[in-house]
């Protein structure tokens, strides 16, 4: 059978032969070679670009690998430059892989990755899948994504989609018209694996439970269901598994670095260690003990195009107890640091605990099918969601009562009913937004 997947990465530049043998040979490394591994990789793209980038020179000053702790954390402020000035020497636009990063955090960029490291992260993504049976080059992927809406940008995405055998429902309309014509999709076509946007699937699953559907059932080649961009809630989790019928399998990556972590079979969140280095670290940039939480700081090991050196992600975890530097298992991922509100009393809490204690409440009874929570002041917040009939006050007091109990008293919040909801040019969904 023609590995069209592969092919058309080879064609592109991309050497995924040569990635796929490294990325093999590292994961078969003893606990000593891999050791000995990851501080050659470092103290190597240390070196690399303090030589070759004088972007990431001036950042560095006198800071070298032998001294890690003492290089200095970068953030997306510190990248948002002309690509040429962040470019090592020998790499241009025209032999990298380009792309912009999706500006979740507020902070968007244009970044480059050498095309060695951008065929080693498409490996490591193979790999991983392959954990679950899937495999690029066959495997026919459901994909719940949003798609550029000008012409050449919506027919290339078309392209890419026919040369990675993937199919794609655009997420921009999941109104019940749209989520029916996705249903007799699943019924014609031969679907191995679904991939997309969390809050999308989690939205066709609600659909599916209203039709009293299970989706293996109607589609019985379908694998596994893979979530990514957004949290997965327990309770979503065991709503798509009873929807769908297979194994509901999350990841968390960012597209300047690689899959950042994968569940494995175990049902762990394994870190990616192969191509990335991850630290977490307190306020002080200071490393804090496995169990403890903090900002989640990563080294791409390979990308010599752009430098990515104990890079500040935007986003707050928890390292697991038992993690070695071998096979980090990431605990927790609380959420991003500027989903962060501030309430009246000084009080700091994660966006996602307003969320969680809402959540849990309104969608008791399955009305509500999304929502999103705005803080417009210091002790003002706006909650907009979709459902088929508008909260009652009684289910409103619920809520505030909740948040009293886990938050504090004293907080206004106003409740809008909307047909659609806010989300990205990408079509991600933003479950909390700060305007302070």
């Amino acid at each position: 059978m023609i590995r069209l997947f592969d092919i058309s990465l080879q064609l592109n530049g991309f050497p995924i032969k040569k990635a796929k043998t490294e990325l093999d040979k590292i994961v078969r490394f003893s606990e000593k070679e891999f050791a000995s591994f990851l501080e050659s990789k470092k103290t190597e793209i240390v070196d690399f670009h303090i030589k070759n980038n004088p972007f990431y020179k001036g950042l560095a000053g006198n800071a070298t690998a032998q001294n890690w702790e003492n290089l200095p954390v970068l953030n997306k402020q510190n990248l948002q430059k002309p690509l040429e000035e962040r470019l090592s020497k020998g790499y241009s636009k025209k032999n990298v892989y380009l792309n912009k990063t999706s500006g979740s955090s507020g902070t968007p960029f244009v970044f480059a990755k050498d095309k060695y490291s951008h065929a080693l992260t498409w490996a490591s993504n193979i790999m991983r899948f392959g954990w679950f049976g899937i495999d690029f080059n066959h495997s026919y992927q459901a994909r719940f994504y949003g798609i550029p809406m000008d012409f050449m940008g919506y027919q290339k995405e078309r392209f890419k989609d026919f040369l990675t055998h993937r199919y794609r429902f655009p997420v921009f309309d999941l109104s019940n018209e749209v989520l029916e014509k996705f249903l007799q999709k699943f019924k014609t076509k031969k679907f191995d694996y679904l991939n997309g946007y969390t809050s999308s699937i989690v939205l066709f699953a609600k659909f599916l439970e209203q039709k009293n559907i299970i989706l293996n059932e109607i589609c019985p080649t379908i694998k596994a269901c893979f979530v990514t961009s957004e949290m997965l809630f327990e309770t979503d989790k065991k709503l798509l598994e009873k929807q769908f019928g297979i194994p509901i399998i999350s990841e968390y990556g960012a597209s300047e670095l690689d899959l950042i972590a994968f569940e494995n079979p175990q049902g762990e969140w394994q870190v990616n260690a192969e191509t990335l280095f991850v630290e977490i670290l307190d306020e002080n940039n200071n490393p804090v003990p496995n169990g403890t939480e903090g900002k989640i700081v990563i080294t791409s090991l390979f990308n010599k195009a752009n430098p990515f050196i104990r890079y500040e992600i935007g986003d707050i975890g928890i390292l697991d107890e038992k993690s070695t530097p071998q096979k980090p298992i990431l605990k927790k991922l609380i959420g991003r640091t500027n989903d962060v509100a501030i309430l009246p009393s000084g009080k700091k809490s994660p966006g996602l605990t307003f969320y969680y204690v809402t959540k849990s409440i309104i969608e008791d009874d399955g009305n509500v099918k999304e929502f999103i929570i705005k803080q417009t002041k210091l002790d003002t917040f706006e909650i907009e969601y979709i459902a088929e009939k508008e909260l009652i006050s009684a289910q409103i007091e619920k809520i505030k009562e909740a948040i009293d109990l886990y938050l504090e008293p004293n907080l206004n919040f106003t409740f809008t009913q909307k047909s659609v909801l806010e989300r990205t040019n990408r079509g991600k969904l933003k479950q909390f937004k700060s305007y302070l």
